[in-house]
């Protein structure tokens, strides 16, 4: 159990919601329009998790040298946007047992903050899609802030926005960026083990633990 826990700062992309479909669609589409032939999934899920702007560098490294890729990375990151804001959630799935983690944790009086890697312009219209937003005191995107994952400063300026020491709020996502950032922050973290990653294992991430889904990390919570 993690005691004295008065907020959760929750991970948007392969925490709550399977966006590997939409990451797939919009990033082959921007592969179309370099003339590029299209990539598996799970080689685009290898590459997300760090922001827009590294993954379109990743996809882009499969074909180009480092030269090549910053040639054609303005071109691409405006190709992606434009495909990925038009088709923003329409592929995406909420994980089992989210929308019930969510209820459980505010149930127990805890302030829940997503601070996600995706732009803002990105994140909000996707988790009012999704019936998300209505959860959340605070949301912050990869470009909300002057950095973001896995440097810890989303986490502090959440803590800051609470009123809340660092070891009062627990971090939890899919990936090594949340934890990373969690422990230089000074909060507690879980993971769940069907995220992304970066295409590692999460068993071999430092947390405070590994739960099944959003509504099993709330039981952990007191």
């Amino acid at each position: 159990m993690l005691d004295h826990i008065k907020a959760a700062i929750i991970d948007l992309d392969g925490t709550m919601l399977d966006t590997a479909p939409d990451f797939h669609v919009a990033v082959n589409r921007m592969r179309a329009d370099l003339g590029l032939g299209p990539l598996a999934m799970q080689t685009i899920v290898n590459f997300v998790g760090k922001g827009s702007e590294n993954l379109m560098r990743r996809v882009l490294a499969v074909d180009y040298d480092e030269d090549g890729v910053e040639q054609r990375f303005e071109e691409a990151l405006a190709s992606y946007q434009e495909h990925y804001l038009a088709i923003n959630g329409d592929y995406a799935t909420l994980y089992p047992n989210v929308i019930e983690g969510l209820q459980a944790l505010k149930a127990k009086g805890l302030r829940l903050a997503c601070v996600t890697n995706k732009p803002i312009a990105f994140a909000l219209p996707l988790m009012d899609k999704k019936g998300l937003y209505p959860y959340f005191d605070v949301i912050y995107g990869g470009d909300s802030l002057p950095k973001k994952k896995p440097d810890p400063l989303p986490l502090l300026q959440v803590c800051t926005d609470f009123s809340l020491q660092p070891a009062q709020v627990v971090a939890i996502g899919d990936s090594s960026n949340d934890a990373q950032a969690a422990r230089a922050a000074g909060c507690r973290v879980l993971n769940v083990p069907y995220g992304y990653n970066h295409g590692e294992p999460i068993h071999n991430v430092d947390s405070d633990g590994i739960v099944p889904t959003l509504l099993d990390a709330a039981h952990q919570i007191s």
